[in-house]
């Protein structure tokens, strides 16, 4: 599998090299941070363009992940749409594809800050969940345990090969995962940020993402 292994709270789980989080007990994926709808959002606000293939892009990462995992339950960790005009304004082709990766499995929105309103697509949406030892919600609380959760969109810049790169990467410690954005053109926050810095716990983990999962150390 194309991930690196490791335990929170009890739970083995597995930071995927595409982003997504894997918990093979419960057969459980979860992602964060989708921003389905951004360019079209952008577009919107009179914003800077992008090209309007983001949800198309994200939607194929995330059928390639359920494709591969055949998933229980899905947890989507918040953001998931760019805005509550984008869950409502999905184009139907969009929506269409979204439902089938839906249909015979769990599926749980949690809320985030660009999406506080359910999506009316069918799955629970709820604030955050709590399941054996974990819980899941969007944005990271400072004193939490075995806590999963997205919101920032961590991103490290290494030297990889001679190069330097940029990518976006999980960050975890003995209390907390937290996630990379899942959704394509989503940016990132580096480790640097003080926010960042005041979760994580002195031996944190960056855990890569691209074409595999490289763990290092947070604050190398």
């Amino acid at each position: 599998m194309n991930g690196y292994a490791f335990p929170l709270a009890g739970a083995a789980l597995t930071a995927r090299a595409s982003g997504a989080l894997w918990w093979e007990a419960e057969r459980l994926l979860a992602v964060s941070d989708l921003h389905l709808g951004k360019a079209d959002r952008l577009a919107r606000r009179a914003g800077a363009l992008l090209p309007p293939y983001d949800t198309h892009e994200t939607l194929t990462r995330l059928s390639a992940e359920i494709e591969a995992l055949a998933p229980r339950t899905v947890i989507c960790l918040g953001d998931s749409f760019d805005d509550d005009d984008a869950a409502r304004d999905l184009p139907e082709p969009a929506a269409d594809r979204l439902l089938a990766l839906m249909a015979g499995r769990r599926w749980i929105w949690i809320s985030g800050n660009h999406d506080p309103a359910p999506p009316d697509l069918g799955g629970s949406a709820l604030a955050d969940l709590a399941l054996g030892p974990l819980r899941f919600r969007h944005i990271a609380e400072r004193e939490a345990e075995g806590e999963v959760s997205g919101h920032y969109h961590p991103k490290m810049r290494r030297r990889l090969g001679g190069q330097s790169v940029a990518r976006p990467c999980f960050l975890v410690d003995n209390s907390r995962a937290i996630l990379p954005a899942f959704g394509a053109y989503t940016g990132g926050l580096a480790l640097t940020a003080p926010v960042l810095d005041a979760l994580m716990g002195a031996d944190a983990l960056a855990i890569l993402t691209g074409p595999k999962a490289l763990a290092l150390p947070m604050r190398a």
